[in-house]
């Protein structure tokens, strides 16, 4: 048979892959799905924030679209939940007892959790949930648990500001000056979700069977967390040491928690520490899972 290919010797030369590089980075080419430089990462996201609050905005949105009260349910479900958790664990199972305006520190322990359990389902999936965008579009894959914790913020953002209203009516019409310091509480709440979720969206995305541990660890922390009790009155009941009483305090789950209940709910100062360890806890979460999630920032939507 009869070679009718082209004549290697008419061929261009065949770049070594050293050479392809070079050629490559001198005209600014990359693979797709490579990961930049960590600096070059932070000011892609920046970037493409405008991006990150639309898409925040548009999933609250289309989540009531389709509902005759539209925007309503973001006020009706938090209220709804409250009363409900009010009936069985203030009155049914009497876990109001030794808290004074329990009702605010029922609520204010429900719509704060609300926003960190969306951390850990919604902020875990996200990058599954978002597959055929990343393989189609090219955008710091961190958005999507990104955006799933934002949106989560704008959802809550009536019923933290229907918080306000419970507390007044609660308790008597008495306002504090630490209630200058709630927005700051919810900063500190939001930071830590969002560290959260970029830690959670790698983790399962590596292993996809820990997204259904996700749902357990959720309800483990609610009821670890002095959502419906106080932690402090329980240890005394239980007769546990100091050492129990202060992981149960400081964990991240119950100490963001206590810091939003500091600023409506005790009239009391705000304790130092319970602050110190709330901020170091949303800074340790988000520039760790920031970074961890940057180093996978390659392997996403490949599998």
């Amino acid at each position: 048979m009869t070679d009718v290919g082209p004549d290697p010797r008419d061929l261009p030369p065949v770049l070594s892959p050293a050479d392809a590089a070079a050629l490559a980075a001198r005209h600014g080419l990359e693979p797709v799905g490579s990961r930049p430089p960590l600096r070059r990462y932070v000011r892609d996201v920046w970037r493409h924030r405008h991006l990150m609050w639309a898409m925040a905005k548009g999933e609250f949105a289309s989540e009531h679209r389709d509902n005759y009260l539209g925007f309503v349910w973001a006020v009706i479900n938090p209220l709804l939940l409250g009363l409900a958790y009010f009936l069985i664990f203030g009155i049914l199972l009497g876990t109001s007892r030794g808290i004074d305006n329990f009702i605010t520190f029922l609520t204010a322990g429900l719509f704060t959790y609300a926003l960190f359990s969306t951390a850990l389902t919604s902020g875990s999936k996200s990058l599954l949930s978002k597959m055929s965008l990343i393989r189609a579009m090219q955008f710091p894959r961190v958005l999507p648990p990104l955006v799933s914790v934002l949106s989560a913020f704008v959802s809550q953002l009536p019923a933290f500001a229907v918080l306000l209203i419970i507390a007044l009516w609660d308790q008597e019409g008495r306002v504090s000056w630490t209630w200058l310091l709630y927005p700051v509480a919810l900063l500190i709440v939001l930071v830590m979700g969002l560290g959260i979720a970029m830690l959670t969206a790698r983790i399962v995305h590596a292993v996809r069977d820990l997204a259904n541990l996700m749902p357990l660890l959720v309800r483990l922390l609610r009821y670890v967390s002095g959502v419906f009790f106080s932690i402090e009155l329980q240890v005394d009941r239980l007769g546990a040491s100091d050492v129990v009483g202060a992981v149960l305090a400081y964990q991240p789950a119950a100490v963001a928690l206590t810091v939003v209940r500091e600023t409506i709910w005790n009239p009391a100062a705000p304790d130092p520490v319970t602050w110190a360890v709330a901020g170091g806890w949303a800074v340790l979460f988000f520039v760790v899972g920031f970074v961890v999630f940057w180093r996978g920032e390659g392997s996403y939507g490949r599998a």
